[in-house]
């Protein structure tokens, strides 16, 4: 009990799940349920020991995709990294969380699907740009304002104006 297993491809590894208020290792599944369409699997276990109740998520390692970066450099695709550059664009403004882990999940699907190694930083950027516009123009500028490198405030006109013409 209160093992849980991770794989990849190559090795199956046991890891043991301990309670976070006393540590022991001995715990009950009380419930499981599918979230975020079936990408995640939602777990309520008990501790044995203490009877504490606490979460746990599992969902599906992705093979190490692989970011060509502008300046020719390569990072592992790391969803919680995009996330945070999400999460970020859309500070202080009307979205629900739930809304920004959508959009991180269908990225990380979109480019897993599409690319097998490596993924141009470039289709990246752009989905976040799509994406964003789609929920919020506020965000997307913010967005775009670092990924665009945007150097004067006639860069963040410009990309107003494009965003009132395609309205």
């Amino acid at each position: 009990m209160g093992s849980v297993l991770q794989s990849d491809q190559r090795h199956k590894v046991w890891f043991d799940m301990r309670c976070p208020k006393c540590g022991c290792q001995d715990d009950k599944v009380i419930d499981s349920r599918a979230s975020r369409e079936g990408a995640t699997i939602r777990r309520r276990r008990e501790c044995v020991g203490c009877g504490h109740r606490y979460t746990t998520y599992e969902e599906i390692e992705r093979a190490g995709l692989v970011i060509m970066k502008r300046d020719n450099r390569r990072e592992e695709l790391s969803k919680e990294k995009l996330l945070s550059g999400i999460r970020k664009a859309c500070q202080k403004r009307p979205i629900s969380p739930k809304v920004v882990e959508d959009l991180a999940e269908n990225i990380v699907n979109t480019v897993t699907d599409k690319y097998e190694r490596e993924v141009p930083a470039e289709v990246i950027g752009k989905l976040v740009m799509d994406g964003l516009r789609e929920i919020d123009e506020v965000a997307y500028v913010r967005f775009a304002s670092v990924y665009r490198r945007f150097q004067e405030a006639t860069d963040f006109v410009q990309e107003v104006k494009k965003l009132e013409s395609k309205q």
